[in-house]
């Protein structure tokens, strides 16, 4: 196994192109871990540690642009405003080590369905910067999965970067395990009201062979909430609506039998994980919007 270990971005770029198979290397949490059970054996690792423009991060008017390295520690300190749901998945994961190395961009490049950041990626609207001596290119979260532990990358493509809109409402994530810390998600639920454009999004992990959002459950309910005028007369939500809505959810999964739980339970898990951030959400909503009548 040979060690690449370029000083800058464009180095970095080349010796991927040179390079297909290289694997990067930036936190390291899930790479390493691959190497030691030797589930894994590549040609060429390649260390980004040396490259600082991974681990920053800019808050941009709409949206925030996250370095790839930035690690899930940095992401809780000073992101939690600007991306609550990321923040707090960024909580769940692992131990205070494993949060201080990995990052963002290492959930994406691994792709395991597990991933703790990929429901809230995908319920906040993200976007993926690739980029190879070709160009760069965005790719949208919901297009980046392909397939179990795959994505959209090409051979020859590193990710610089993920581009997550700036919350304007509430958002919550939720995570299921065999125990309270140091645990891979049974499943995990993601979900982001947005209240500019009056629509809700979602994202479910550990319970189909990529993470996915239940899009049948959001059509449903941003039609509910529609028809309802629950934006503008932030009246509770009907059990019945919230229910049809958990349900949705549950129907979105595609889960298997594992030593971590059974399909039967992941879904089940899901539509009351569905159902109790819908709840948490919709009331921060309710909350913000009494304030803001209040001071007015």
């Amino acid at each position: 196994m040979d060690f690449l270990r370029p000083a800058s971005w464009e180095e970095a770029l080349a010796a991927k192109a040179e390079h297909p198979t290289a694997v990067p290397l930036a936190g390291g949490t899930d790479v390493m871990v691959e190497i030691n059970f030797d589930r894994r054996r590549p040609e060429y690792l390649m260390d980004l540690g040396r490259i600082d423009d991974l681990t920053e991060w800019e808050v941009q008017e709409d949206s925030v642009r996250l370095g790839a390295s930035v690690s899930y520690t940095k992401i809780m300190e000073n992101l939690s405003t600007e991306l609550p749901g990321l923040a707090l998945a960024s909580h769940t994961v692992a131990s205070p080590q494993i949060r201080h190395r990995g990052g963002v961009g290492g959930n994406l490049g691994t792709a395991s369905p597990a991933g703790d950041a990929h429901p809230a990626l995908l319920a906040a609207g993200a976007e993926v910067e690739a980029a190879s001596v070709r160009g760069t290119r965005r790719i949208p979260v919901d297009a980046f999965y392909t397939g179990v532990k795959r994505n959209a990358l090409a051979p020859d493509e590193l990710i610089r970067a993920v581009h997550i809109k700036r919350a304007d409402g509430p958002q919550q994530f939720s995570k299921a395990g065999t125990r309270n810390a140091m645990v891979i998600a049974v499943c995990a639920f993601g979900l982001a009201l947005h209240p500019r454009t009056r629509t809700v999004r979602t994202g479910v992990g550990s319970a189909a062979p990529t993470p996915v959002r239940a899009t049948a459950a959001e059509d449903f309910l941003n039609a509910a909430l529609d028809e309802g005028g629950f934006w503008d007369n932030g009246k509770i939500i009907t059990p019945s609506a919230v229910k049809r809505f958990a349900d949705l959810c549950s129907a979105a999964c595609e889960p298997i039998d594992d030593v971590r739980g059974t399909a039967s339970y992941r879904r089940h898990a899901v539509g009351v994980m569905a159902r109790r951030t819908l709840t948490w959400t919709w009331e921060a909503y309710r909350g913000a919007r009494r304030t803001r009548e209040g001071a007015a």
